[in-house]
């Protein structure tokens, strides 16, 4: 018999094991072991989902303080993160391979897909760590342009997240990857929100389906125009009054008429810095003349601003990877990336049963 001491989330236990050895063979094995699934690291399956809520939500080492405090858990901030590291890994794989992201998927509403970054501190330097989200959501009423930040849209029914630090094709190809996981049917209309990147739109062409229709945040354009507004006006009640006023006619006309006008404006236009703030908004504005079809997408219910992301990246990756003094290696910083993801799509437990059962 074999002592072992055991970390369980109720505290560290000692029980005896059976050791057997082959005397032929000399195989060796401790079947306890096996039976209990316990890892090299001594740990037993709930203690190791504790560890990795901890070390996913705090610092490492204040986990291991949060573990002492509310659980009377004795382990070191480098156990938690190595547990946290095993298991980053193992969600990577199993957005990929598990089936639960697909069922999960079959909720009702829209397809939308959603990209966005967070810059994270890592040993080489800071990076972009790039999220993306598909998700579903039930339609909201109809609204007019004048409507547009006043509605309210339903909670997503479902929504799957992923995040990486890569170039653009990679995470195009991630995108794919989502999208074959989450069982998308490419032929049904897909709602692609971003803030006018063109690698966005390229890599969005690439992998998804024929109906994929691009929106450019809101949120995004409203800056643009904000700026040309402040380089013509400077900075003057008189310059919000005038982006305000353009936004809410671009929601009404939409994209290419709107640009038309302008092209008109520009022409108009004698002052030299005016015209160039005016020329800056148009070429913003042409590189995604068919992304902005706003007064169709409120008639029907649809969603025309990337909030959903923004938050995502601020905070479901930011929260915990801009921590003070943290600095990441690459593939780290993705596993736990890829734990907070796990969590923000509501697929924690799930991870948790597809282990007990592999």
């Amino acid at each position: 018999m074999i002592p072992l001491t055991l970390l369980t989330s109720i505290g560290h236990i000692t029980i005896e094991r059976r050791y057997l050895a082959c005397a032929t063979c000399k195989a060796k094995s401790i079947p306890w072991n096996l039976w209990a699934g316990v890892s090299e690291r001594r740990l037993t399956e709930p203690a190791r989902r504790m560890l990795t809520l901890a070390g996913m939500t705090w610092s490492f080492d204040l986990a291991a303080k949060r573990l002492a405090e509310l659980c009377h858990l004795q382990v070191s901030d480098d156990t938690i993160e190595r547990v946290c590291q095993e298991e980053g890994q193992q969600a990577q794989q199993f957005m990929n391979e598990s089936p639960a992201p697909a069922a999960a998927f079959q909720a009702k509403g829209e397809a939308e897909f959603y990209t966005d970054g967070v810059q994270v501190n890592t040993v080489d330097g800071w990076r972009e760590m790039r999220v993306s989200v598909l998700a579903r959501r039930e339609s909201a009423l109809s609204a007019t342009p004048d409507q547009w930040d006043q509605r309210v849209l339903p909670e997503p029914t479902v929504r799957l997240g992923v995040c990486a630090i890569a170039a653009a094709n990679l995470v195009g190809s991630s995108w794919k990857r989502l999208a074959a996981a989450a069982g998308l049917d490419l032929q049904e209309p897909l709602s692609v929100i971003g803030d006018g990147a063109k690698w966005i739109w390229d890599q969005a062409a690439k992998r998804f389906g024929p109906n994929t229709q691009w929106t450019v945040d809101v949120f995004h354009v409203s800056q643009h125009l904000h700026a040309a507004a402040k380089q013509m006006l400077g900075d003057s009640p008189m310059a919000s009054q005038w982006a305000r006023c353009q936004l809410e006619h671009l929601l009404e006309v939409q994209g290419p008429k709107f640009i038309e006008e302008l092209d008109r404006q520009i022409q108009a236009t004698a002052n030299a810095t005016n015209r160039e703030a005016l020329q800056k908004l148009r070429n913003y504005l042409n590189d995604n003349r068919d992304s902005l079809w706003y007064r169709q997408r409120l008639a029907a219910g649809r969603p025309i601003g990337s909030g959903l992301i923004e938050g995502c990246c601020k905070n479901t990756i930011g929260a915990r990877l801009k921590l003070n003094a943290a600095r990441w290696r690459i593939r780290r910083v993705e596993r736990i990336g890829a734990l907070r993801c796990l969590d923000y799509s509501n697929l924690w437990d799930a991870f948790w049963r597809d282990r007990a059962t592999a």
